[in-house]
């Protein structure tokens, strides 16, 4: 081999080995103090696109799971107010019970378990309003399929299950009316003491006592009765049920015959039968009953609404109001859960108005039209409260049920399956990107002995032209 200075190769020769035995060295020590063997592009730019788009997957999947956990005391929260209101209403199905003893109670008792009954209402409806998780209400319908209506003689009770979205019509094609009956009453005063007996109940007038007194009167027995007295035209008494419908009817006779010094309505026994509601809703046939409309087939399947009293004239104050009553708009707001990792993977369920006036609607047969109505102040009065408050209990249970199954057999079995997705998709993950460290500091071991090496060996090659000055001397 020729002896040059110019150009040193054996020297370039060790350095350019020497650079790539400390550039992996480099590498090794990069590899075991981030705990990554993939740190940028350069170290496997196909590993690296498939490990980010895993971490992303680990870290949607972590917040998924999250979710579930979230949504699942949203659902605790809702279900045990629901199990109070169960509670509740069991206790007013008691009292009905006891009520409906009439052989037994005597009016005091009666107006007892009334005033329970009574604050049991308020007490359901109190836990509707105030039940929320966070600032969310849950209970109050805000969170199912709630409605608003453009005619304030309309009032949206409550939607089903499979209400959809939408604007629909309301029409009224045959009034719904009270039972009432007219006494003819014009005098000033009574003549002499009086007894009318109102739907069973007997109430003693006081001779001298006006028009407007009398009216008092009757109307205090109105939640026994479920009658109210009023002077529409502003001539005779007339009575009323407060109820609308085919199961609203009154019985009226008095001990005394129908002079003019007397209420007028006379020794003969009187009766009347109100009428059910007739309407469309969304242009179809809706069923009445009472003074409210459930729609019961198409889009608007399951909205109830009420219709109010036709208040124009003074002679239609017993019927509700008639033709068309402008739009109820309808919107499911169901609650929406992001269950999964990815775009759409969401849950929903709706927990619709639980308040009483929404509960144990428009039943066929019953003089009531939900819970919030009920009175137990008679035989017959605490056999339909039975028959609402046992629906509503239903409800409830239904309610809870569904609650129950949603947080079981979706939220609870989806983050079972995302905990084991978690746990395979890390570990794939590991296998690109995680530092295998038994193999990388034996890499690190040997490039370091390389590099030692390889310095000695570039301080030997440097030296190789100074025998080349004794060929000068």
């Amino acid at each position: 081999m020729a002896l040059v200075i110019s150009s040193n190769v054996p020297a370039l020769n060790a350095q350019n080995n020497l650079n790539r035995s400390t550039n992996a060295l480099n590498k090794s020590i990069e590899r075991l103090s981030t705990g990554f063997k993939i740190n940028r592009g350069a170290d496997g730019p196909a590993a690296l696109v498939i490990s980010e788009k895993q971490r992303a997957q680990i870290a949607g999947l972590r917040t998924a799971i999250e979710n579930t956990e979230k949504a699942a005391s949203v659902i605790q929260t809702a279900e045990g107010a629901l199990n109070e209101i169960n509670t509740i209403l069991v206790k007013m199905r008691s009292l009905a019970l006891d009520s409906a003893n009439t052989g037994v109670n005597d009016a005091d008792a009666i107006a007892a378990n009334q005033a329970e009954i009574n604050n049991s209402i308020d007490t359901i409806d109190r836990i509707a309003r105030n039940t929320q998780f966070g600032t969310k209400q849950l209970l109050d319908g805000s969170v199912g399929v709630s409605g608003s209506t453009s005619d304030t003689d309309v009032t949206f009770i409550k939607g089903g299950p499979n209400t959809y979205s939408g604007v629909y019509d309301v029409a009224v094609t045959g009034v719904a009316e009270q039972a009432y009956i007219s006494s003819g009453f014009t005098t000033t005063t009574l003549a002499a003491d009086e007894v009318l007996t109102i739907n069973g109940v007997n109430i003693t007038l006081n001779g001298g006592t006006d028009k407007a007194g009398v009216i008092t009167r009757i109307n205090e027995f109105t939640e026994q009765t479920g009658v109210i007295a009023d002077d529409p035209a502003g001539a005779e008494i007339r009575l009323r049920t407060e109820a609308f419908g085919s199961d609203a009817d009154i019985t009226i006779v008095s001990d005394t015959t129908g002079a003019a010094s007397s209420t007028g309505f006379g020794t003969a026994q009187q009766t009347d039968v109100g009428a059910n509601i007739s309407g469309t809703i969304n242009s179809l046939a809706a069923a009445g009953k009472g003074n409210t409309l459930t729609s019961t087939e198409g889009a608007s399947k399951g909205t109830i609404v009420r219709l109010g009293e036709d208040t124009t004239s003074a002679t239609t104050l017993t019927s509700t109001v008639t033709g068309a009553q402008g739009t109820v708009a309808v919107q499911n707001q169901a609650l929406q859960f992001q269950i999964g990792p990815n775009r759409f993977q969401t849950a929903e369920i709706a927990i619709n108005n639980i308040q009483t006036d929404a509960l144990g609607v428009a039943m066929s047969g019953n003089v009531f039209n939900s819970l919030s109505e009920i009175n137990v102040n008679s035989f017959n009065n605490a056999q339909d409260a039975l028959e609402v408050i046992d629906n509503a209990i239903d409800e409830i249970s239904t309610l809870r049920g569904d609650l129950g199954a949603f947080q079981k057999n979706t939220l609870e079995s989806v983050a079972n399956n995302m905990r084991s997705t978690l746990e395979n998709t890390v570990a794939a993950e590991s296998v690109i990107r995680d530092t295998d460290f038994a193999e990388t500091v034996a890499e690190f071991t040997n490039n370091q002995t390389l590099v030692q090496v390889g310095t000695s060996v570039l301080s030997s090659a440097t030296q190789t032209t100074q025998s080349i000055l004794s060929l000068l001397q």
